[in-house]
């Protein structure tokens, strides 16, 4: 379900303020959620609309202080929605409202995937638990949820008993990488000093199970045999579950296989590290969006996705597809790809043409429009 050009448009910002938008993750490192409570509540308040922040650590109009996440949204939030009485409260991270309604105060929430549910070996049992009912309660007491897919919609409606018709897609925007400030002179120094030879392969996301960076690791290792030297570039964290992943990473490079492993970078420097890459692979296995695709092929990357999850439906035909087992097809795209500077010039175009669709402040709009419906 989605909202047409003419609903975007038809609220009044002010009637609908302030708006509670959950902040709890604003003061943390910034993941994937992270970025999009960001931009969200930086093109909502684009629109007109006050946009109050609620439950970061320190900073905002209403801090949590040293409680964590959890304590503040069961134990403290409740209270201050009866006594501050905000036009509604918005709950971004998948499942956190409070567990009962509110008098007055409309609950929106934002789903952006089912991850603990669909792939449970990706993460710990007591996650799991939590996130299965904390979500199904959150479903119930939420009067609007936005689903950042179609994927993740149909994933809800698969697995809960939900309206419906409260269920609306709104998608992510990808314009944030174009106000990312520039690398300084230090960073494009350490950049230099990579020795990266162009065209190189990048993955960018975490050492997670369900990002199938083995794919990788094999379809490059599988070119190297060949007698074709690639280097290929990991930029992310450890995760959950990353122990396999990393002694499959150790097994490549003994072999001889130039694999670069970088770690998490701060956003100047991972974008500019990004806009060097000949090809960008993203072969997961189940995402509820995707954003580092669409943020490669914004940047004019040519990027290849694998077939699952939501990747087909937001990359479109801006992005190559594989399936997620298919070494040789990797191998083969890869192949061609980085022999060839018009193949990737095409590709390159493609990706940006596709992302060109996705921005902030349509998704603040839409999100608006969603507000205004409770009102």
């Amino acid at each position: 379900m989605g909202l047409d050009s003419a609903q975007e448009e038809r609220y009044e910002p002010r009637a609908v303020s302030p708006v509670a938008f959950d902040a709890t993750l604003w003061d943390e490192p910034i993941t994937g959620i992270g970025l999009y409570t960001r931009e969200l509540y930086r093109a909502l308040g684009e629109t007109g609309l006050e946009v109050q922040r609620w439950g970061a650590r320190h900073t905002g109009e209403a801090p949590r202080g040293h409680l964590n996440r959890t304590g503040w949204t069961l134990g403290h939030l409740p209270r201050w929605l009866s006594e501050r009485t905000p036009s509604l409260y918005h709950a971004v991270s998948n499942f956190n409202l409070p567990l009962k309604r509110t008098r007055g105060v409309p609950y929106v929430l934002t789903v952006h995937d089912l991850v603990p549910l669909l792939l449970p070996d990706t993460v710990s049992a007591r996650f799991r638990w939590q996130f299965r009912l904390w979500l199904a309660r959150s479903l119930e007491v939420a009067q609007q949820v936005i689903c950042v897919s179609e994927t993740a919609r149909a994933s809800v409606l698969e697995r809960f008993a939900v309206d419906a018709r409260k269920l609306t897609v709104v998608h992510h925007g990808v314009d944030h990488v174009e106000r990312v400030a520039p690398p300084d002179s230090t960073t494009v120094k350490w950049l230099d000093a990579l020795g990266l030879e162009s065209p190189w392969v990048l993955y960018a996301g975490a050492l997670d199970a369900r990002k199938n960076v083995e794919l990788v690791l094999r379809a490059v290792e599988r070119l190297h045999d060949g007698g074709k030297r690639v280097t290929l570039v990991l930029a992310g964290q450890r995760w959950f579950g990353s122990g396999p992943i990393e002694e499959e990473l150790r097994r490549v490079k003994e072999r001889g296989v130039d694999v670069r492993m970088l770690g998490y970078l701060a956003d100047p420097v991972f974008y500019a590290l990004m806009k060097r890459a000949g090809v960008f692979v993203f072969p997961s296995r189940y995402e509820g969006f995707g954003l580092p695709p669409l943020e490669a092929m914004r940047l004019g990357v040519p990027t290849i996705v694998s077939t699952e999850g939501s990747l087909p439906e937001v990359c479109g035909d801006g992005a190559a597809r594989v399936g997620p087992d298919d070494v040789d097809g990797l191998a083969e795209l890869l192949n061609t790809w980085l022999s060839s500077s018009t193949e990737r010039a095409s590709w390159a175009g493609k990706g940006r043409a596709r992302a060109a669709a996705f921005s902030w402040s349509r998704a603040a709009r839409k999100t608006a429009s969603l507000y205004s419906a409770l009102r």
